[in-house]
């Protein structure tokens, strides 16, 4: 198996971000920029995604995750702080879930522990008729547009059109079929770590019910809101997004998680 790519960037604790659908390790170049100065930033790129598609595609999240965490094994990376978006999200839950001493921090950001997506704008099935009949770059820059407020007006909105371009059929199908057959519920109360969750209230990907889930069912976890934002954020607003992030990562270990409202 080729090994999956990444960017690696910085010195210090190690910060392991990872994509979402149809994304790749570019899409983290704010991020990487902000926090190099202080953590040793590693973006994958997921098999099939970003420079990793030259990989088969998997069909489950459990193996992307597999996939993750060995090439942090062969970096030589044993603990880290974990960030992933939509999909990505996914994947981290189940690598917690998988080798949970390994992350220090857990941020799960416009993601949720449910694989059919309830409340998405469209539901899986229809958006992969659509990449049967459209094709993977027309439904993709459609799907990419309901990730920012501004849609295709966004100027961010580019960056994720040209990463469309190199996802093929097979990763796209592939890829709805592992969100399909996952679900992280039965593993969030066995995750120890200190967690963030965020969202952007104009999310049109994961509804309430999603991010409320995650932060239920966390013990540890605290949730930031991001308003005006929908489904990318870290695109949209990257200076909040940062800076949301950032206080997470240096707030204490262990320290009393501050609720914005009561979980029961």
């Amino acid at each position: 198996m080729t090994a999956l790519r990444y960017k690696q960037e910085g010195k210090g604790p190690k910060l392991v971000l990872v994509h979402g659908y149809l994304g790749g390790s570019d899409m983290w170049l704010d991020q990487i920029e902000y926090f190099q100065s202080l953590y040793e930033v590693i973006a994958v790129d997921l098999p099939g995604f970003g420079n990793s598609n030259d990989i088969h595609a998997r069909k489950s999240i459990k193996d992307i995750a597999s996939d993750v965490l060995g090439l942090l094994t062969t970096l030589g990376i044993d603990q880290f702080a974990l960030l992933g978006h939509s999909m990505g999200g996914m994947v981290v839950q189940q690598m917690v879930a998988m080798a949970p001493t390994r992350i220090t921090r857990l941020v799960c950001y416009g993601t949720g522990p449910v694989g059919i997506l309830p409340g998405r704008f469209e539901t899986i099935e229809q958006s992969r008729t659509r990449m049967l009949t459209d094709g993977v770059e027309k439904t993709g820059r459609q799907i990419a547009a309901t990730w920012f407020v501004e849609g295709e007006r966004h100027p961010r909105f580019e960056l994720c059109k040209d990463l469309i371009r190199r996802v093929s059929m097979e990763t796209a199908l592939s890829s709805l079929q592992a969100w399909e057959d996952w679900d992280g519920r039965k593993t969030l109360s066995g995750i120890a770590c200190d967690t963030l969750i965020i969202w952007g209230d104009r999310d049109q990907s994961y509804d309430w019910s999603q991010p409320e889930a995650l932060w239920k069912s966390i013990e540890n976890s605290q949730l930031s809101v991001l308003p005006g934002c929908a489904h990318n954020a870290h695109l949209e607003k990257p200076d909040i997004f940062n800076a949301v992030l950032a206080d997470f990562l240096s707030a204490k270990t262990g320290q009393q998680t501050i609720r914005l409202k009561e979980k029961a």
